[in-house]
């Protein structure tokens, strides 16, 4: 077995008991704002994103920085007592991919699917929501849009729903014609 999936096996049974604790206790609206606060927290400070890796912490100190953090940012109990545990057991490491795991149960029990949409510039709040609409009838759940920008795109979008990939960018369609053209010539 494989670290990345050792990890990811971890992450999930955590993510599981912090989403039943939180729906059990009719919290999940709190815990999906930690989310949000724990990946700005995790994003911003390299201090933290280095603790959570770190073999030099001891379980004590972690469990202490966790429980300083947890009061700090005023996290749900769910999410703070999961943190504890994990530091206690030195399972730190697999905190971002227990963020992730637990967005999408959080989104799977709203009925909602993330789609993953780069785009060549910003999109307005118009666009997003009239893609999210569309999006919404292809896939037949409300959809989430993950914005990010890349100009080599030059224009078009590519669109990332679960396992689907839709990609209508200029780049893409130049790659084809490209190609087409080596297979004449």
């Amino acid at each position: 077995m494989s670290e990345a999936s050792i990890s990811t096996g971890i992450a999930q049974r955590y993510a599981t008991a912090v989403f039943e604790l939180a729906k059990e206790g009719k919290s999940l609206a709190a815990v999906e704002k930690d989310l949000d606060a724990l990946e700005a927290a995790l994003a911003d400070s390299a201090e933290l994103s280095a603790m959570i890796g770190s073999p030099v912490y001891s379980r004590q100190d972690m469990a202490k920085a966790v429980a300083a953090l947890s009061a700090k940012m005023k996290l749900s109990p769910a999410l703070s007592g999961a943190l504890g545990v994990m530091a206690e057991k030195r399972r730190l490491f697999v905190l971002p991919q227990l963020l992730a795991a637990l967005r999408a149960q959080i989104a799977e029990d709203k009925g909602e699917v993330t789609a993953d949409v780069t785009a060549a510039k910003a999109m307005t709040k118009a666009q997003q929501d009239k893609l999210a609409k569309a999006l919404k009838a292809s896939v037949g759940k409300d959809v989430k849009i993950n914005l990010a920008v890349d100009e080599s795109l030059i224009g078009g979008l590519v669109v990332k729903v679960g396992s689907k990939m839709i990609d209508s960018s200029i780049r893409s369609r130049l790659n084809a014609l490209q190609n087409s053209m080596k297979e004449v010539g």
